[in-house]
C-alpha cells in the first residue's frame, strides 16, 4: 500500500501554515505522492508549484482539477508547465464537480459531464502529442473557435512536454463516470469508497488495465475514544451531503445509496437544509464514517488497515494535516 498526503483547498479564510513542512516530512518519509483540490475558493495548481518547489522526489497530484474553471487548452498548458519544473512529477486528477458550482460560480453549463470530460481529455492529449496543430470537432470544446472573427486557426504547443503522457486522473462517483473513467484514464480518485463494500465496483474492476493507479482519500482520525474519533469524519460526510450539492442532485447522496445507506441519506439531507446541522451529523450511522475512515486508536486502526491493503485501493490518500499522523501512517505502512 503505498501513501499520499491531501492536502486539499483551504477552507479557512487565511492559508494554513504548516503545508509546506507537511509537504517536506512527507517527502522524508517515502510517500508516494502530494496533492491540492479547489473547490471556489484556492486553487489546486498554485500551491501544488509551490511544493513542488521544495521538494525532489514526491509525485504531485491534483485531486481534482476542475474541468470548467479552465479550457482544456489552459490546463493542457499548466500541466504541461509543472511536470516541467518539477521533472516529470505531475499527475492530472480532473473532475467535473456539481452543478452549483460549474454553473454558479464557473458561469459554464454543467448538462453532459460525462461528455464534457472525454472531450476535454481528447484536447489535452491531441496537445500533449504535438503531432498536428490541434483541432477539434466535438459540441463542448469545439478548436478553432466557430464564429467569431473567423480568424482563429489551429495551433500547437510551442514548447515540447517534457511527457507526451501525463498521467490523467479522473475524481467519479457515478457508475457510468467510474466506468469511463477506467477506460481512458490512467487512474481514479474516489472520494468515498468502503474497502468493506466494493462490490459496486465489480463491473469497472473487472476491465482495470495493466498500471492503471487507485488513490482514495482516507480521512484519518487517531483517537481512544472511538466516538470522539468519528466526529471529524461525520462533520465532513454532513457538509458534503447536506452542503455540497442542490437536493435533488447531489452525487454524494447518490453514491452513499449505492453503498447501502439509502435509508438514512435522505433524514440526514432534510436536517441539514432545514439548518438542523448538529442533527443532521448526528443522524450518520457510525458504520458510515467508520468504513471510508480509519477512526479509532492506533491499534485498532493497524487491525483495519489490513482491510484496505486487501482491496483494490493502490494509494491510501491521507486527507488531514496533523504531522503525528503523517508519520504514524509511514511506520504502518513501511
Amino acid at each position: 500500500m503505498k501513501l499520499g498526503l491531501q492536502l486539499g483547498y483551504w477552507m479557512s479564510p487565511t492559508p494554513p501554515t504548516n503545508h509546506l513542512e507537511l509537504a517536506l516530512e512527507a517527502e522524508r518519509l517515502g510517500y508516494d505522492s502530494l496533492w491540492t483540490a479547489e473547490a471556489y475558493g484556492s486553487d489546486c495548481f498554485s500551491p501544488l508549484a509551490w511544493y513542488g518547489s521544495h521538494t525532489e522526489k514526491i509525485r504531485l497530484g491534483t485531486a481534482v482539477t476542475q474541468i470548467s474553471a479552465r479550457s482544456p487548452a489552459c490546463t493542457a498548458m499548466t500541466a504541461m508547465t509543472i511536470d516541467h519544473l518539477s521533472k516529470g512529477r505531475l499527475i492530472l486528477g480532473l473532475g467535473v464537480s456539481g452543478p452549483q458550482v460549474v454553473e454558479g460560480w464557473y458561469g459554464q453549463p454543467f448538462p453532459k459531464p460525462m461528455a464534457r470530460m472525454r472531450e476535454y481529455i481528447g484536447v489535452l492529449k491531441s496537445a500533449w502529442a504535438r503531432e498536428a496543430p490541434v483541432t477539434n470537432d466535438g459540441p463542448h470544446y469545439p478548436l478553432p473557435y466557430p464564429g467569431g472573427t473567423g480568424l482563429g486557426k489551429p495551433l500547437k504547443l510551442i514548447t515540447h512536454p517534457l511527457r507526451k503522457e501525463i498521467p490523467v486522473f479522473i475524481g467519479a462517483e457515478g457508475p457510468k463516470n467510474v466506468e469511463m473513467c477506467f477506460e481512458i484514464a490512467d487512474g481514479w480518485l474516489p472520494l468515498f469508497i468502503s474497502p468493506y463494500r466494493m462490490g459496486i465496483y465489480e463491473e469497472p474492476l473487472s476491465k482495470r488495465k495493466p498500471g492503471f493507479e487507485i488513490a482514495a482519500t482516507v480521512v484519518v482520525s487517531i483517537d481512544d475514544d472511538l466516538d470522539k474519533a468519528l466526529y471529524p469524519v461525520k462533520l465532513m460526510l454532513g457538509f458534503y451531503l447536506g452542503g455540497m450539492g442542490a437536493k435533488k442532485q447531489n452525487f454524494h447522496v447518490n453514491l452513499l445509496n449505492r453503498m447501502g445507506f439509502e435509508h438514512v441519506t435522505g433524514k440526514i439531507q432534510d436536517l441539514f437544509f432545514d439548518g438542523k446541522h448538529d442533527e443532521a451529523i448526528a443522524a450518520i450511522p457510525d458504520e458510515m464514517a467508520d468504513e471510508i475512515a480509519l477512526c479509532g486508536s492506533r491499534d485498532r486502526i493497524r487491525e483495519r488497515l489490513k482491510a484496505w491493503d486487501d482491496s483494490p485501493v493502490d494509494t491510501i490518500l491521507y486527507g488531514g494535516g496533523e504531522l503525528d499522523v503523517v508519520r504514524f501512517l509511514a511506520e504502518e505502512c513501511a
